[in-house]
Formats: C-alpha cells, sequence, structure tokens
C-alpha cells in the first residue's frame, strides 16, 4: 500500500523542493520513479511553478564521450552563476533495478556544489533513451529553481530519439573511429539533433567525420527549408 502524506505536509514538503532542498528534490524524484501518489500530489502543487528551465539534451552511441561533455558543460554554465541540473539516463542493474552507472565519476567533482544537482536514473527497460519518469524528473527541477537542465540518454544507438520531445535543444555526440557512422545513424538520431559534436577531434579520423557531417547537414537543407541549420563543432571533452 502507498503512504499517503495530509496536504498540509504535502504542501510543506512541496514548499521544501521550492526552496531547492536537495534531500526533497531527491525524495520527491525517487517516489516520481517509484509511480508513487505523493509524488502526484506534490506535482500538483509544483507544476504551475515550472518552466522557466532551459533543457539540452546530450546524446549519442555509448563510448562517445557524452560525460566528459556533460562534465565541461556543468563548468560552462557554472561561471555563468546558473544552477545546473543533471539527469543522466543509464542501464538498469540486473540486480538492483537501479542505474548501472550511477556513480558518475567524471562528474565527482561537482558533487559538493550546491549550485549544481545531479541524479542517475536507470530506464528499467523504458526504449527511447530515456527513463519513463524523466518528463516528472524535468518539472521537478524546474520547480526547484534549477535554471539548465542538461539530460544525457543511455546511448543506445539509432532509436535513441525520445530525448527530442523534451529538450529546448539536442545535442549529438559523435566520434571518429566508430566506422561509417553517417549509414549507420541516418535513420535515427542523425534527425533530431540541433547540434552536431564531433567530439575527441585530437583523434584520427575526427576531420573526415567532420566534413561527412557538414555535408550532411547541407544535403539536408537542401532537400527541405529549414527554420534552423545545426551548426558542426569539433570538441574534445577532456579539455576546458
Amino acid at each position: 500500500m502507498t503512504p499517503t502524506i495530509s496536504p498540509e505536509a504535502t504542501a510543506d514538503f512541496a514548499r521544501q523542493v521550492r526552496e531547492g532542498s536537495p534531500r526533497a528534490l531527491a525524495r520527491l524524484i525517487t517516489w516520481l520513479e517509484n509511480d508513487d501518489d505523493r509524488a502526484t500530489a506534490c506535482m500538483e502543487i509544483l507544476y504551475p511553478h515550472a518552466g522557466g528551465a532551459y533543457v539540452l539534451g546530450i546524446t549519442g552511441s555509448p563510448g562517445a564521450g557524452k560525460s566528459s561533455l556533460t562534465d565541461k558543460l556543468i563548468d560552462h554554465f557554472r561561471r555563468q552563476n546558473l544552477k545546473v541540473g543533471i539527469i543522466a539516463v543509464d542501464p538498469t542493474s540486473p540486480f538492483t533495478g537501479g542505474a548501472l552507472l550511477g556513480d558518475r565519476v567524471r562528474m565527482s567533482q561537482h558533487a559538493l556544489d550546491e549550485g549544481v544537482f545531479i541524479r542517475s536514473m536507470a530506464t528499467r527497460g523504458f526504449l527511447g533513451g530515456l527513463a519513463q519518469a524523466t518528463e516528472g524528473v524535468i518539472k521537478a527541477m524546474d520547480a526547484a529553481g534549477l535554471q539548465i537542465i542538461l539530460i544525457e540518454t543511455v546511448g543506445v544507438g539509432q532509436d535513441e530519439v525520445d530525448v527530442v520531445r523534451i529538450a529546448d535543444t539536442v545535442c549529438l555526440v559523435l566520434v571518429p573511429g566508430f566506422g561509417d557512422v553517417i549509414q549507420s545513424m541516418k535513420a535515427g538520431v542523425m534527425e533530431i539533433a540541433d547540434i552536431y559534436a564531433v567530439n575527441k577531434a585530437d583523434l584520427a579520423g575526427a576531420d573526415q567525420l567532420f566534413t561527412e557531417v557538414k555535408a550532411r547537414v547541407a544535403q539536408d537543407g537542401q532537400l527541405a527549408a529549414q527554420p534552423w541549420t545545426p551548426p558542426v563543432v569539433k570538441t574534445v571533452g577532456t579539455d576546458k
């Protein structure tokens, strides 16, 4: 049986979330992940206070360097004194049902920063690169005063396109050395990106991949008029 809390306690809990309590936000996210009725009651109060955050999705194949790039983006936004929330979607542990890579070693330097809130979430069998509760968690982080929300998707390949529904901007991270990246991805994530990042640009093959992606973007622009031409940038996730 799902525990219940009184309307007064719910209102007080929602107030704690709005005031930026990391403990309250973490508990609310757990309720959202577990489809707990207490989350529904709390989100009814918080929903009118959401809508101000900017949501950036980071997607791409496993090993593309999404975590390293996300870590540098956190640095960038914190230097602007913006409060940052990170939703790191990971594969599900077959033993605990939790996020398999939940420790996020590369982001551990931000663990003590009060302006950064990091939450790893397991897919729990939900396809599309996200967890089922991701949209609710975004709303909760938004209501808690986080101004930039980064979503790092699980990294499952060309079907990982759900992020386009919930992110304001989608960055597709590509990396040289994975064979014919354009051919392998053209039926999926290549269509959803607002920005293409050729990561690990210091490796051999990066220039060729950069040229191929630029050509693909130019070709798409010729086939159909677009209000936005996605930029293609070279990045090295280990550098500032």
